[in-house]
């Protein structure tokens, strides 16, 4: 049975990245030239899969990557236990020397989340055991090469402090290892990269991921239907169109047209009308609920946006948009990473919920 070549529900496998080639070249040169980079991008434009490829490559030569997810942390405790078990992932030489110098601060790589849920009297300090942790993380990568990468890294703006303290170990080692911070909110991201009253103020390059290429999709589906013994007929194109470069909703949409198509089948208007059909049920309610969960004036903005219109235009005018509002709540959108500019206006990032706006609320 053949399996879809076009995966679409989490990271890719670092064999699985299309793409992106220039974009995995220049991160690859930064790591391995100690340049402390920081990636920008909406979710799901594919920043975690092109790190994991990244990973496998500095792997390959022989260095260690240690990876620390931070989505969603909530607290110094909780922070604590993220760098726990980026560490204790490790394997190799660096983990043997990270094991050592843990066990002389008395720490049990792997254990360290269970440790702070002891009682409160038997209970380490978080704060101290964060420090702790990241002296086990600098000491380790002073003496092997090593990878570090910090994802979803606006996360630390939610725990008070967090950010200093990463700072206080990193800074003085940048020249020791590879550093790549990855955020999906890029509002927040360049705030904490350029705001002076940010302990990461002007201590890493900004890098942003943006859409595809049209080329790139076109080539993206091309390949996936002729590796699997199908033809694509004019579907590369059609998808290209509508996707806008979106990585994440490219490889969907394909997915879903490529299962239409029988082996030694090719792909025709019907396929296209038939996958986009299935698309769009797929995500109607997901759709939905964001949509109910927005407020009044982003859900103005969003439908005059989505429309092609502009919110000081006639379409913002039919829904009583007012200007003020219509600019805070776009700004909204954009911090939350909803919106993104493009030369001098803005575009909705997810085409699939440009197109369900359209449909279910026309203007």
């Amino acid at each position: 049975m053949d399996v879809s070549p076009f995966p679409y529900q989490g990271p890719l496998e670092p064999d699985q990245v299309r793409g992106r080639l220039d974009l995995v070249a220049d991160l690859t040169e930064r790591v391995t030239e100690h340049r402390v980079t920081a990636l920008l991008g909406p979710r799901r434009y594919g920043k975690t899969s092109v790190l994991r490829r990244v990973a496998s490559d500095v792997i390959a030569g022989g260095a260690a990557v240690v990876w620390v997810d931070l989505y969603e942390v909530a607290s110094m405790a909780d922070l604590a236990a993220r760098l726990d078990d980026a560490l204790a992932r490790v394997t190799g030489t660096f983990a043997a020397k990270a094991t050592k110098i843990a066990a002389a601060a008395s720490l049990n790589l792997g254990l360290v989340r269970l440790e702070l849920r002891a009682p409160t009297r038997e209970r380490a300090d978080p704060l101290l055991t964060t420090h702790a942790l990241l002296e086990v993380l600098t000491r380790s990568a002073a003496e092997t090469p090593t990878l570090v990468v910090v994802d979803e890294f606006s996360g630390i703006a939610r725990v008070d402090g967090a950010a200093g303290l990463m700072r206080t170990h990193l800074q003085h080692h940048y020249q020791e290892m590879g550093l790549v911070f990855a955020g999906s909110e890029p509002s927040m991201m360049r705030t904490l990269f350029t705001e002076q009253a940010e302990p990461f103020y002007a201590q890493a390059d900004l890098v942003e991921i943006g859409p595809l290429e049209a080329a790139e999709v076109v080539e993206l589906v091309s390949r996936g239907f002729a590796d699997t013994g199908r033809r694509a007929g004019s579907l590369p194109s059609r998808i290209a169109a509508f996707v806008e470069g979106h990585p994440q909703r490219a490889m969907q949409v394909a997915d879903t047209a490529w299962r239409l198509v029988p082996p030694d089948g090719e792909a025709d208007l019907a396929t296209w009308e038939e996958a986009l059909a299935g698309v769009r049920a797929a995500t109607a309610d997901g759709n939905e609920r964001l949509y109910s969960g927005l407020q009044e004036g982003e859900r103005g903005v969003l439908r005059v946006l989505a429309s092609g219109g502009s919110i000081f235009g006639t379409a913002a005018e039919v829904l009583g948009l007012a200007g003020g509002t219509a600019q805070n709540a776009r700004q909204r959108l954009v911090d939350r990473g909803h919106l993104l500019r493009v030369a001098d206006r803005y575009v909705l990032v997810d085409p699939v919920f440009a197109d369900w706006l359209r449909n279910r609320f026309p203007l």
